[in-house]
């Protein structure tokens, strides 16, 4: 059995509790985009983990962790992710295995990304990783990926080449000051040493599970609403975050998912720059961002916070193929004595990327059930207007609610 599970809304929805949580059925774990701008944050005793590029499944120890071809990977920060689950599991290393088509970011890559968000007016509200740089360099044809590390004097070409064209950049446009050549291909060329146990061709590594009738859990990061081609572009990601773009980052074929679980938060969030429909600026929103810790795992920055959207996720379920929902932080709703759902648009019919910024959302509301639901294991103990609220969720969205988070613990969680 394969599922992939995908986020559908801007990201943070809780994929990394998700798949941790499902991961315990799996044998492998593979991710198949984005890079270290991911943020995914497992709870783990009373211990928060919180994950980069590592696939966030891997803390169930028969669990085999991929990172694929459509990730780009930054090498520091994975051993600096390494070295914290170690602490974990100190032969957690045995289980990672990372694409040797994987794209390599590089110190140019992340300076340029600063530059561009800092002192620019190219801001798009990245991390500031140099993840869309590094993905820049892939569909411009001269990145370098995983592959190229072993060849030390084909290496050094190409990043001789692409370091001379990058400095060019630096210095003429962003009046930046040069990188050093040596520096870096010493650097990376002590990373290669340190990875080459690690990687593997992930088109065969996961052909051969498949035949094996392994089990595998397809990981994506950000949401559906940040996919390159269906997002609210130009504030999106680099890479696809839909179903689709496991195929494309792991080489394996669609007929591969068995199905798919779509990841949403009981309302909506978005962290950077870009359209949402029900941003609340008011008192509400800040108690959703307080009640619910919603500041990014990554950049600590604050997200904005605003009620459910329904035309939203019919959208998203629409492109990933979703039947079920597994729905997060359901708790955090316990607080407020009215809440309200967006069922749809007074001035559209469905929610389009293309003018995001202008709809208007018609909003229904429900009273609130005001009770710690953190502890609740079935559903039929819920307070009957949390039941209510799920159970009208699934009537505007068409989709049946499978699972609920109710709390950031991996067994705070209701199978419906």
């Amino acid at each position: 059995m394969s599922i992939a599970v995908v986020g559908l809304q801007w990201g943070d929805e809780g994929k990394g509790k998700v798949v941790d949580y499902l991961a315990k059925d799996f044998d492998v774990n593979a991710r198949y985009q984005g890079g270290s701008n991911a943020g995914h944050t497992v709870r783990l005793a009373d211990e928060q983990v919180i994950f980069h590029q590592i696939p966030c499944g891997v803390l169930n120890r028969n669990v085999i962790g991929v990172i694929g071809a459509g990730c780009v990977f930054d090498p520091q920060v994975f051993f600096d992710e390494l070295e914290n689950l170690k602490k974990i599991d100190p032969h957690i290393e045995k289980r990672i295995k990372i694409s040797r088509f994987c794209h390599l970011i590089f110190p140019y890559h992340i300076l340029i990304d600063k530059i561009r968000e800092e002192k620019t007016k190219q801001k798009i509200g990245t991390t500031k990783k140099g993840i869309g740089v590094a993905y820049e360099d892939k569909y411009a044809r001269v990145g370098m990926r995983m592959g190229d590390l072993f060849d030390r004097e084909l290496f050094e070409k190409k990043l001789r080449m692409n370091i001379s064209r990058k400095n060019l950049v630096l210095m003429e446009i962003y009046h930046a000051e040069p990188l050093a050549e040596s520096e870096i291909y010493n650097k990376y060329m002590n990373y290669a040493e340190r990875l080459k146990h690690m990687v593997v061709d992930d088109t065969r590594f996961l052909s051969e599970a498949m035949h094996d009738k392994k089990n595998i859990i397809f990981e994506g990061a950000q949401g559906a609403l940040l996919d390159i081609n269906f997002g609210t572009y130009p504030y999106v990601t680099s890479s696809h975050t839909i179903t689709s773009g496991a195929g494309i980052g792991l080489g394996v074929p669609p007929c591969a998912i068995d199905d798919v679980i779509g990841v949403t938060k009981a309302y909506t969030t978005r962290v950077g720059q870009g359209p949402f429909p029900t941003e609340d600026n008011s008192e509400v929103g800040q108690q959703l961002r307080a009640s619910g810790h919603e500041f990014g795992a990554t950049t600590g920055r604050p997200r904005r916070c605003g009620p459910f959207d329904a035309s939203i996720i019919r959208y998203t379920a629409r492109i990933n193929g979703v039947k079920k929902l597994f729905l997060t932080k359901l708790d955090v709703l316990s607080k407020l004595d009215t809440i309200k759902i967006a069922v749809r648009y007074s001035n559209a019919e469905e929610f389009d990327p293309f003018h995001a910024d202008k709809l208007r959302p018609v909003y229904e509301k429900i009273p609130g059930f005001c009770k710690d639901i953190s502890h609740m294991r079935n559903f039929d103990d819920l307070p009957a207007n949390a039941k209510k609220y799920v159970t009208f969720i699934e009537h505007h969205t068409g989709l049946e609610v499978s699972y609920i988070s109710v709390g950031a613990q991996r067994e705070a969680v209701i199978t419906k």
